[in-house]
């Protein structure tokens, strides 16, 4: 039963089923019968879980026992200290109140790889980069959030879900290797 680490690039969509316009996990991995636990939208990159075991697809994605995913992403505007402390929530989106979590300023990321296309640049309007921690994952739920603080996300990079991590698991996008599920209880 493997357990797979993709580094989804962006605009593939997280699904294996054809899409008409764009790429999709069936055009970077040809290993029978497995499937995402959980998704990643096609404007977001990053680690993406990926299994052919049921059980271990519903427990990595069910509500009750998600694992801890963090983000980078690149923002619009500077944040300040009300922004990050609104960021850490609870955070009321209209349709439900986010779970607390951490919200940080980092510097940008010397190990991320350009995005192709690049994120649009403005010269009067300044980025900056963001780690954010979630154990809940709504649909857009971080775009959301930082849009509903006044810094609207630029790019996204899932780069660690539970024990699994980018960085200690280093795949460029498109990239994926197996891992052993025994990991998972680290």
């Amino acid at each position: 039963m493997p357990l797979i680490l993709f580094n989804k690039p962006f605009q593939v969509m997280c699904q294996f089923s054809p899409h008409p316009e764009r790429p999709t996990l069936a055009d970077y991995l040809s290993i029978p019968g497995i499937y995402p636990a959980g998704r990643l939208d096609a404007d977001s990159e990053g680690l993406v879980l990926l299994t052919d075991d049921g059980k271990l697809q519903h427990d990595l994605s069910h509500p009750a026992r998600k694992q801890p995913k963090t983000y980078i992403v690149q923002v619009e505007g500077c944040p300040d200290t009300a922004q990050l402390e609104r960021l850490s929530g609870p955070l009321d989106l209209g349709d439900f109140i986010t779970r607390p979590c951490q919200a940080r300023r980092i510097l940008e990321p010397e190990w991320v790889w350009p995005r192709n296309p690049p994120i649009r640049q403005r010269a009067n309007s300044p980025t900056s980069w963001l780690a954010i921690t979630l154990t809940e994952g709504k649909n857009r739920q971080v775009r959301r959030m930082t849009a509903a603080v006044g810094l609207p996300t630029l790019r996204l990079i899932r780069i660690a879900i539970g024990p699994f991590a980018l960085e200690t698991h280093p795949l460029l996008p498109g990239e994926w290797s197996e891992v052993s599920q025994e990991e998972l209880v680290k």
